[in-house]
């Protein structure tokens, strides 16, 4: 079964949320708090997806986030916000998240983003396999991991899509919006900051030094280049 976590403390949001996503063929997982969510991804390891709301009594999503992806850099990670401030957007995808969706959100857009995100995740059969190395990095595309001199990078699933989109075009300038279609899809319906966001979190992973980036290099005005 594919497995989808829905953390919301509101239950007619909640149900609302599991309704759509049961018609979907996933099997749903629910919990009210940010305790209890953390509890069943414990008791079910084998949930590929997480909807997570943000605003949330005791442990709030941010930090359920953080703690979700310290544990398991695989898990697909989308916020439920209905607050539209930049900062709280920003703030749950440096924290660790794949998405976010802002309330009040369509039936059929919120599905859309958890497909894409599941597919991401490895919730599907993927025919790639073989390694891409370019020192001091190796990226491993049957296991889907990437190192640098030898010492294993943790990486979220998205941010193992960006790298690989770099590594297989060395040296090309890439757009925001190749970027964002190539990773998210065409039919992402989000905004192209989800780019900018990654990118800062791939820089604090990969470079040496992320103030001053030497292989994520930034193009201005136009997107970002794997500097080989």
């Amino acid at each position: 079964m594919r497995k989808v976590l829905v953390l919301e403390d509101e239950d007619n949001i909640r149900s609302f949320v599991v309704i759509n996503l049961k018609r979907a063929g996933y099997d749903t997982l629910e919990a009210s708090s940010g305790e209890e969510a953390l509890e069943v991804v414990r008791r079910n390891p084998d949930i590929r997806v997480a909807l997570l709301d943000v605003m949330l009594p005791g442990i709030d999503g941010f930090e359920v986030c953080r703690r979700l992806r310290a544990d398991n850099a695989k898990i697909g990670i989308i916020m439920l916000t209905a607050r539209t401030q930049e900062m709280d957007k920003v703030t749950g995808l440096m924290t660790g998240a794949d998405d976010y969706v802002t309330k009040p959100f369509s039936p059929a857009e919120l599905t859309a983003r958890v497909d894409a995100l599941y597919r991401r995740t490895g919730g599907e059969p993927m025919m790639d396999n073989g390694e891409i190395r370019q020192d001091p990095f190796l990226l491993n595309t049957r296991n889907r991991t990437l190192e640098k001199a030898g010492r294993r990078i943790k990486l979220t699933q998205v941010e193992y899509s960006v790298m690989k989109l770099f590594m297989e075009n060395p040296g090309k300038a890439l757009s925001r919006d190749e970027i964002l279609e190539a990773v998210w899809g065409r039919d992402y319906l989000g905004e192209v900051k989800i780019v900018d966001v990654n990118i800062r979190r791939l820089r604090l992973k990969v470079e040496d030094d992320p103030t001053n980036p030497t292989y994520i290099t930034t193009v201005w005005g136009y997107g970002y280049k794997w500097g080989f």
